[in-house]
């Protein structure tokens, strides 16, 4: 109670004080162009609650403070005072109780309704129905309730309002085109895009959606602040713990008194970004940041004209971008064209877009319009506009742009309050610092809350060791107490213990006794010392909390991440390819018959070791993939073919495909020579002087070459290695030109040495002798870079394979013969790939039939270099492995169910079915229950529950 009644008193200040954009500057005052703080507590109440709403009266105290309503009332004599108090009525001046009055309801609409908390990004009306959900356990895993139930609990617990206001704030944080993470998960008619109203709540159903839940993550451990409810008959909290930095990825908008606020929805992904590059380093500028938060991402897509808004916004916390519908021109039959709009700027209604554009055309404002109609569906938006022969569809399309919500500003305004005193216009730095430190004060008062909790029961574990330690004794002298009072005070006496110790003991039930119940309260113990030791390293380290808080994170972006959905398109007059993609990590492949494809990476599932996998590629007869490779879309990549030449693409002008389609043939993309073929790739994002290129040949030579050497491609390609006849290159390496490298033989041989050993050579230069033979038959499978922290994995070509420590290979001077890396033999094979990978990596591997399976690199057991090896992939006959890939750390992956049960249902029962298409199982027949169609040789099991997808639902 203390705590509130010092949250009354604040309160009480907050309004004597409330002064800010009310007050108009004198002339000649400077503007102020920084972000404007606006106190919300003073030492002066009098004189500053004459000054809160001035600027509906003149500032000159005396003669002009009464002017601003008293022509309402008679004038009085100015020596006269108020009138005296008549049957226990006092007389007061008009224009006061206004001022007064207005205060405090300005107050109350600041602080307690229309601005967000810039700890939470929550209005007091959203955490409040997000706590009385959690309160009633409707969390997502549970199921949906009558919208009327949550909005009764929030009426009469805590909200004393309206009720459609509270459904209103339902309504808006279950719908996915309001909010960019939805925090409710709704079933019913929620509204649409088009403007139609909610059904009743009597008919909708609700629940917390996951996302929502990490709002409210670690509440019950005291971490936030209580106060009572508008009766005092409960309590509900000022703030919740907020694990998402929700004030930018969802925003806000509002209109209180003399103040509005307007935040746009951010990308998750982005938003995390930038808080751990904050958590790295705290000095950390608004630029750099802006290199992790690219800008708004709206729910509803569309594209974002110019940067200079989001600078200005991010900057000073004021700022308006223009938002374009996403529309194009697709050409009709006899010389027609028509424009489709597919995305729409954030909060534009469509039925009301299109209604302007059919009373634009009908005006004669925009003339060749000859149809419009709506076609859009739960697929998406699509808004058709046909036009009439001979015009010109860009004309038209720029006019739509002028004249209709097609483009509209949104005006960007970061206020919020900070520590729920005082309103703030944020930057974009201030936003994520007040999230860090609040994050830091949830974790401090976490742990020690944890560690309250396991001091205590340590304590009381303690007590009841001393007891079964001296159990006899124990015994008997419960035995020969009178009474439970006396057993207690006996225990106390004779075994040192404090009364909560006693009282356990004596409640302790016979079982305990057991010798494992006892090991069980001695385990506990000692764990529970363990921890109280490190919940006090945490409780005294800033560095551990804020690890802390970057791997919460981390698991945040990993659960809830996905791809930007607005493009920010930097020149409004001109639109770069480069803008409209979004970065993502893709899967490149390249077939020995010269196709080429990139692939979203989610679209692999992963198995188990020894799985058969999945329909990788649909190819010819005899063509296998040759090469696989995994890169951001918007790197560079730099092809390597066997005639050691060089060609150069963004990853993004690689031509996107699905995971059964063949691809672009490469002469279509790369002008290559005859009987040149791509057989290395390396994605760069700059061409750095620090760092080289390190080429390995066939033969076993070796060369490096500075990578800033390659920055200035020709279309035809340039040389990048000058080879002898009969020689290939087979793999190129970036490196920093310091480290120790390892080259593998096809036989089975490899040798490690330092990569300093190797000069600096221009492009054309031929390189050194890295590697003896062994043999003319043997070749050069490989080149990898030492790390110690991983593990060296060989794969041989007919699916065997097995990690080896680094340590296991000695170093040696380029140029010798080397040591065996593993047996070849007929079983085996030769060696295939070579490959680096990290206990917690995944691999992909590819056989020339065009199978694929994803493992954990875990499931490969570590071995001696003179060992065979375990089987990591079966191989028909005659199929081999080609391709392996590492993919770091785990990357999460999503599988497409449907896609993999049809290529399953294609494999085991020869059915035809397309396989780009997505259409239900009726076409699979004969095979009875999905469910029991299982891989014989280990391939993990598809559920049919992962083909569920959830909809995240947040406000």
């Amino acid at each position: 109670m203390a705590q509130y009644e010092d949250e009354k008193k604040s309160e009480a200040e907050m309004k004597k004080s409330y002064q800010a954009t009310l007050i108009p500057k004198e002339q000649g005052e400077e503007s102020e162009t920084e972000s404007e703080e606006i106190e919300l507590t003073s030492e002066e109440p009098e004189k500053e609650a004459e000054g809160a709403i001035s600027n509906l009266v003149p500032e000159e105290p005396e003669k002009e403070a009464e002017g601003a309503i008293s022509n309402l009332m008679p004038e009085e004599p100015e020596d006269e005072g108020p009138e005296p108090e008549r049957s226990g009525v006092t007389s007061i001046l008009i224009d006061d109780e206004m001022k007064r009055s207005y205060i405090n309801y300005a107050m109350s609409v600041i602080v307690g309704r229309a601005l967000p908390d810039a700890r939470d990004g929550l209005k007091p009306v959203h955490r409040r129905i997000l706590f009385a959900m959690k309160e009633a356990g409707i969390t997502h895993d549970k199921s949906y309730k009558k919208s009327a139930r949550v909005v009764g609990d929030v009426l009469g617990k805590y909200h004393p309002h309206g009720d459609t206001a509270v459904y209103d704030s339902i309504v808006r944080m279950v719908q996915t085109f309001s909010l960019r993470y939805p925090l409710i998960d709704g079933q019913g008619n929620f509204g649409s895009i088009d403007g139609d109203q909610a059904a009743a709540m009597r008919y909708t159903e609700v629940r917390m959606d996951k996302i929502a839940e990490e709002m409210l993550t670690d509440i019950e451990k005291e971490t936030v602040p209580f106060r009572p409810n508008y009766d005092g008959s409960m309590e509900e909290p000022e703030v919740l713990p907020a694990k998402l930095p929700n004030l930018l990825i969802n925003g806000s908008t509002g209109i209180a008194v003399g103040m509005a606020t307007n935040m746009a929805p951010h990308n998750i992904r982005e938003v995390i970004d930038g808080t751990l590059m904050l958590i790295e380093n705290r000095e950390t500028t608004i630029p750099e940041l802006m290199t992790a938060i690219k800008g708004p991402d709206f729910p509803t897509a569309a594209h974002i004209l110019g940067t200079a808004g989001i600078k200005s916004a991010y900057m000073t916390g004021r700022g308006s971008v223009k938002i374009r519908a996403v529309a194009e021109i697709q050409e009709l039959k006899k010389d027609r064209e028509q424009i489709i709009v597919t995305e729409l700027p954030y909060q534009v209604n469509k039925a009301r877009m299109i209604e302007n554009i059919a009373l634009l055309a009908r005006e004669k404002t925009i003339v060749g319009i000859s149809d419009l109609r709506d076609e859009s569906d739960r697929d998406g938006i699509r808004v058709v506009i046909e036009l009439s022969r001979g015009t010109n569809p860009k004309v038209i399309l720029n006019q739509l742009y002028k004249h209709t919500q097609m483009e509209t500003t949104f005006g960007i305004i970061n206020l919020a309050l900070v520590d729920g005193r005082k309103t703030k216009e944020l930057n974009l730095k201030e936003i994520l610092v007040i999230y860090l430190d609040y994050r830091m004060e949830i974790i401090q008062k976490r742990t020690l809350y944890d560690l309250r909790k396991s001091q205590e029961r340590a304590h009381l574990l303690d007590g009841l060791k001393i007891a079964l330690d001296n159990i006899d004794a124990v015994v008997a002298l419960i035995k020969g107490s009178a009474n439970a009072d006396d057993a207690k005070q006996g225990l106390i006496d004779n075994f040192a213990l404090d009364e909560v110790q006693s009282k356990a003991i004596l409640e302790m039930r016979l079982q305990r006794l057991t010798g494992l119940e006892t090991r069980k309260i001695i385990e506990e113990l000692e764990g529970l010392i363990k921890l109280i030791e490190e919940l006090r390293k945490i409780l005294e380290s800033d560095e551990l909390k804020y690890e802390i808080i970057r791997n919460e994170l981390l698991e945040l972006k990993e659960k809830y991440g996905d791809a930007r959905r607005t493009k920010i398109v930097h020149d409004a007059t001109e639109v770069m390819d480069e803008d409209l993609i979004p970065e993502e990590d893709v899967v490149v492949t390249i077939t020995d018959g010269g196709y080429i494809k990139r692939i979203p990476l989610d679209t692999y599932t992963m198995q188990r070791r020894g799985g058969r996998g999945i329909i990788g590629m649909e190819m010819k007869e005899e063509d296998f993939v040759e090469n696989l490779f995994i890169s951001s879309t918007h790197n560079y990549i730099l092809f390597f073919t066997n005639l050691g030449r060089l060609y150069w693409q963004k990853v993004y002008e690689i031509p996107e495909g699905s995971r059964q389609s063949r691809g672009k043939a490469i002469v279509n993309l790369l002008e290559l020579q005859e009987g040149e073929m791509v057989n290395a790739m390396i994605p760069v994002k700059k061409f750095a002087e620090d760092r080289y290129l390190l080429m390995a040949t066939k033969a076993g030579t070796i060369k490096k070459t500075p990578l800033s050497e390659f920055k200035n491609p020709r279309k035809a390609g340039i040389i990048a290695v000058s080879l002898d006849d009969g020689d290939e290159l087979v793999k190129v390496l970036l490196t920093d030109g310091k480290k120790e490298v390892v080259m593998v033989s096809k036989k089975g041989k490899a040798i490690r040495f330092s990569e300093e050993d190797v000069r600096p050579m221009g492009r054309t230069a031929r390189g050194v002798r890295g590697m003896t033979l062994d043999g003319p038959d043997d070749e050069v499978v490989s080149v990898d870079i030492v790390d110690e922290t991983t593990t060296l994995l060989t794969v041989t070509e007919n699916g065997f394979g097995k990690r080896t420590e680094y340590s296991q290979y000695p170093a040696h001077r380029r140029g010798g013969k080397g040591v065996i890396t593993i047996i070849t033999n007929i079983r085996n094979g030769a060696v295939s790939k070579v490959k680096s990978v990290a206990e917690d990596d995944e691999l992909m591997f590819t056989s020339s039939d065009g199978i694929i399976i994803r493992i954990p690199a875990k499931e490969i057991s570590v071995q001696g270099r003179n060992t065979q090896g375990v089987r990591v992939m079966n191989m028909k006959s005659g199929d081999k492995v080609v391709g392996v890939a590492r993919i770091k750390n785990g990357e999460a992956e999503k599988e497409l169910k449907l896609t993999a049960l049809k290529a399953r249902a294609r494999e085991e029962e020869g059915i035809e079915i397309p396989g780009d298409e997505v259409e239900e199982l009726e076409d699979i027949q004969d095979i009875g229950d999905l469910e029991d169609i299982e891989n014989t040789e280990g391939a993990e099991e598809i559920d049919e529950d992962e083909d569920k997808v959830e909809e995240d639902d947040e406000n």
